[in-house]
């Protein structure tokens, strides 16, 4: 069980299950961390279900109004360790998760994961996002051992962070067709059948979105299978490019413009979902190409001068511009003969990137399902700007060393 798959439970009886499978594993000495409002949804009642079954159980509540996986947060549960080899215990959605994720990790330790909403796919990632002098970066880390998923908790979760689930579920339409693209044109693994996974679960979302909008057991039951799964495409694959495109760099570059101007963070699925209309909005441009349109622009396009490249991410990172630019030196070396090379390229297997644009819905599709569960649709629904979303498609595709939807269309339209 600890190197293979975690297991999954997800029903009413999570708890006795959680207690049962530390009794059969031995786990009686735990660490159970979460923030304040996660500890009064499940985190008091599982930590005094432990403690009645025998169990040592040590807590760490973060109570900031705004709790973030970045180095304060993870350092103070690094501080509520002691010598003893305890398991780790994630009673929350995310962030919890990944902090008790990457600690868990550094000290040598397993952790259970108790989900108290469906707001994110990262349950069972292998990857911690963690927020590093104001960077947003992936550090690896391990899945949990196992998951238990109270169903009444998850279906009692407040209703934005239930949109934010099903709109992180969205974001792999496009997440799946920008790594389709990726590996058609920059070269990269790809597995299609980790990509068929990923979006059947995302259809399942789509066609329950109804439910889901409503909280039904049901629905909100087939929210969290589809999270699940889609952190085992990334689990199984070994990174996230089956989950996370253009739309999850777009994300990550407003949360660290909120984190640097201080603002409040904006949960992450939302962010998504906004930015997954984006995205579409770049696959619909590409659809509305014939071969021969796509074959002129490219005739016309050239390649962006580093210098110019450089002063736009200089001008958008600040402090942390030399970090993003060491990430981005594949795309920022390119000569004219690589840039020719990729044009070729494009040219060649036009009618491929049709097919692949052809299966991401359109703007207007993913406009009409957020809608449905309540979720925002704009940026100034996010507290964002305008100006927010021009800085995000002029310089968010900077953040990952991906060739994304974004790539594409800068290649064929240079000034975006």
């Amino acid at each position: 069980m600890e190197r293979g798959r975690p297991l999954v439970w997800i029903g009413d009886d999570a708890i006795p299950r959680l207690l049962r499978f530390c009794a059969e594993t031995g786990r009686r000495r735990l660490l159970l961390v979460a923030d304040s409002n996660t500890y009064r949804a499940l985190g008091a009642r599982v930590e005094a279900s432990l403690r009645e079954q025998g169990c040592d159980v040590k807590s760490i509540v973060l109570a900031d109004e705004e709790v973030l996986a970045d180095a304060r947060h993870i350092l103070r549960v690094m501080l509520a360790c002691d010598r003893t080899d305890r398991t780790f215990l994630a009673v929350g959605s995310g962030t919890i998760t990944d902090i008790a994720r990457f600690v868990s990790h550094r000290t040598g330790g397993s952790f259970i994961s108790v989900p108290t909403a469906p707001s994110v796919d990262g349950f069972t990632s292998m990857g911690a996002p963690l927020i590093v002098e104001g960077v947003k970066m992936t550090a690896l880390a391990h899945a949990p051992v196992a998951i238990f998923a109270d169903l009444p908790t998850l279906v009692s979760a407040p209703p934005l962070m239930i949109a934010a689930g099903f709109a992180d579920m969205l974001g792999k339409c496009t997440s799946v067709a920008d790594w389709r693209l990726g590996s058609l044109l920059w070269g990269g693994s790809y597995d299609d059948e980790i990509a068929k996974r990923s979006l059947r679960a995302v259809q399942t979302c789509m066609d329950h979105a109804d439910a889901i909008a409503a909280a039904t057991p049901q629905g909100v039951r087939i929210l969290m299978e589809a999270l699940i799964e889609s952190g085992f495409c990334m689990l199984d694959f070994g990174s996230s490019l089956p989950a996370s495109g253009i739309e999850h760099h777009y994300s990550h570059y407003w949360e660290m413009a909120l984190l640097q101007s201080g603002r409040p963070a904006i949960l992450h699925g939302a962010k998504v979902g906004v930015a997954t209309i984006i995205a579409a909005g770049f696959y619909e441009r590409i659809r509305q190409l014939s071969r021969d349109q796509a074959a002129d622009l490219l005739g016309r396009s050239r390649l962006p001068a580093r210098d110019e490249e450089l002063r736009r991410i200089r001008a958008a990172y600040g402090d942390q511009a030399e970090e993003v630019i060491a990430t981005q030196e594949p795309f920022l070396n390119m000569s004219e003969a690589d840039f020719g090379k990729l044009k070729s390229k494009i040219r060649d297997h036009w009618a491929e990137i049709q097919g692949i644009a052809a299966h991401v819905p359109s703007p207007a599709r993913i406009t009409e399902l957020l809608a449905t569960v309540g979720g925002p649709t704009e940026v100034r629904a996010l507290g964002l700007t305008d100006s927010d979303q021009a800085a995000v498609v002029r310089s968010g595709h900077y953040l990952r060393a991906h060739f994304t939807v974004r790539r594409l269309i800068g290649a064929l339209f240079p000034e975006g």
